[in-house]
């Protein structure tokens, strides 16, 4: 009886999972309405009810994680082949196996001869880090962590959020149309004491070892000092602050513009900026969004619930943050809207990032879709908006 490619690859799945040679899998080619999703990475891991299989669902911004026992992994992954991805590669101990289907839904096997050492199937294993280890070095400087290389108590959210920011940052920057023939251009405005500005500094010059000059702004000027101190003693001269506001700072014209809670109509400052100036993407975490409250006159049908303060407030970040994004939008970037850091660390979670499309060409649909959403909430005015010159009545 003939095997068919795709019965054959599941054979071998099951066989290396019962005996102990499986290694790793990668189901890739994503198929499906899930547009941010890139692919699945499974590998074994041992828990306290025994062996599983570990899924990874990476995303463009998060990584999801299951684990399943070995027999319903190998369903799972069987239901997923030729329906949500179209590609599996698959190491053993003894070889490695790939799947890959053709645009028509044909199902191709190769075999290769290449092994992969026993996997370490440690379930609680050090998650890996896009930050090099002298980034300790500032880290320490900063009071994050201790002369031991430890995380200071009362500083675990802060580097989680470091690393987190990091790790969203080299997804955004894959994606942004930057120039290859010069330095890369990055600017973090409002960036305090500088935990994601050196951050961001030492993943594109010290991990994709890209040419760039990486500047932080601060209104308050003991925090410049200090930063310009620790970037200085650290050895990292393409790091750079200066005192001055989102509005008035002296920059070149950033490729990459970063403004991580700028209270109430300072993210719409910063917008203006990075959208005036070309940048290739803006990353913005809206804070304290305060000006399109007292405006907000929704249909009839909320008003009830809206009487409560806390329905009002949710409903007033909600409004004001879909119109940036559909403002941005209209400006000539796509948009994503995300959670940064989860509501269990910081309750201030939303993140924009835009990223320029060619041309910035502005779509009269999109101007559609902004002022349908204004009109819906009985919004006249909004920062964004009027610094864009763009009038929302209809």
């Amino acid at each position: 009886m003939t095997v068919s490619p795709q019965e054959d690859f599941a054979a071998r799945l099951e066989a290396s999972v019962h005996d102990g040679t499986f290694a790793r899998l990668t189901l890739g080619k994503p198929r499906g309405g899930d547009s941010t999703l890139q692919k699945v990475l499974i590998r074994p891991v041992v828990l306290k009810a025994g062996p599983h299989l570990s899924f990874v669902w990476r995303h463009d911004t998060r990584d999801i994680t299951k684990n399943l026992p070995p027999a319903e992994a190998v369903r799972e992954i069987g239901r997923l082949l030729g329906t949500q991805f179209h590609s599996a590669h698959l190491a053993t101990t003894q070889q490695g196996v790939q799947l890959e289907f053709n645009k028509k839904g044909e199902p191709r096997l190769q075999l290769g001869r290449t092994s992969v050492p026993f996997p370490d199937t440690a379930h609680d294993r050090t998650k890996p880090r896009l930050l090099p280890l002298d980034a300790q070095d500032w880290l320490q400087r900063l009071g994050v962590t201790n002369p031991a290389g430890l995380v200071r108590e009362g500083m675990a959210d802060k580097h989680r959020q470091i690393h987190k920011f990091v790790e969203i940052l080299s997804h955004l920057l894959e994606e942004a149309p930057l120039a290859d023939d010069r330095p890369v251009e990055i600017t973090d405005m409002g960036c305090g004491k500088g935990y994601l500005t050196f951050a961001t500094h030492d993943y594109l010059d010290r991990v994709l070892q890209r040419s760039s000059r990486v500047c932080g702004v601060e209104a308050r000027p003991e925090l410049v000092a200090l930063c310009n101190q620790v970037a200085h003693d650290t050895g990292r001269p393409k790091l750079s602050f200066i005192s001055g506001t989102i509005q008035d700072a002296a920059l070149p014209s950033p490729d990459v513009l970063i403004a991580l809670h700028a209270c109430d109509t300072a993210t719409d400052d910063a917008i203006v900026r990075g959208i005036k100036t070309g940048a290739a993407l803006i990353v913005v975490a809206p804070c304290c969004q305060k000006e399109l409250r007292p405006q907000l006159h929704a249909a009839p049908v909320l008003a009830p619930a809206l009487r409560h303060g806390i329905f009002q407030e949710r409903h007033a970040e909600f409004a004001t943050d879909a119109l940036r994004a559909l403002l941005l939008e209209w400006a000539g970037y796509d948009t994503k809207v995300f959670e940064f850091i989860s509501t269990e660390h910081t309750a201030k979670n939303l993140m924009i990032a835009a990223t320029r499309r060619p041309g910035l060409a502005r779509d009269e649909a999109d101007a559609a879709k902004v002022r349908e959403l204004a009109d819906f909430y009985g919004i006249k005015a909004q920062a964004l908006a009027r610094q864009l010159g763009f009038e929302l009545g209809t």
